[in-house]
């Protein structure tokens, strides 16, 4: 008998309202768990999977962002976003404390508290896009209405890099 694997809390949460979205799993034994690993490994292209970044502004208001895993975040664009000055990423030792979740593991749902969420323009062209289900070796595959949705969220011009 396979073993049931148990769902994470962002699961729990997108059951709780109603929001369709598909768990992928992976082997995290290798140690590769960043992004690009990450998507070859549940066999989807990079463009497809989406990294969530913790950081805090000038106001002290701590942020989520969520953008392709082949690109990083331009603090200046998450700035402007945010209507903050200046924007720095949160240390990774803070992370945990903060969202309940550990660095590679960190999903933009079911957050200990709810923070301003900010997802990368280009996901609003996608069907779905993939995000952390809140556990190393576990993917949520949703809709970027429904992660929206889920986390309030509203899209933005995020990344450094220009596909």
């Amino acid at each position: 008998m396979a073993k049931k694997i148990a769902k994470t809390n962002a699961a729990r949460m997108l059951d709780k309202e109603n929001i369709h979205y598909e768990l992928l799993h992976y082997s995290a034994e290798d140690g590769k768990v960043d992004g690009v690993s990450v998507a070859a490994k549940i066999g989807f292209p990079a463009k497809l999977v989406y990294k969530t970044l913790v950081a805090i502004g000038a106001s002290k208001q701590t942020y989520v962002f969520v953008i392709p895993v082949a690109e990083e975040l331009d603090l200046k664009k998450a700035a402007k976003a945010t209507g903050e000055k200046k924007m720095e990423m949160v240390p990774v030792k803070d992370i945990l404390a903060l969202t309940g979740y550990v660095r590679g593991g960190c999903s933009p749902v079911g957050m200990k508290k709810s923070f301003p969420t900010f997802i990368s323009a280009e996901a609003q062209q996608l069907p779905e896009i993939i995000v952390s289900a809140g556990k190393i070796g576990m993917q949520l595959k949703l809709a970027p209405a429904e992660l929206t949705a889920a986390t309030n969220g509203q899209f933005a011009d995020l990344s450094a890099s220009v596909q």
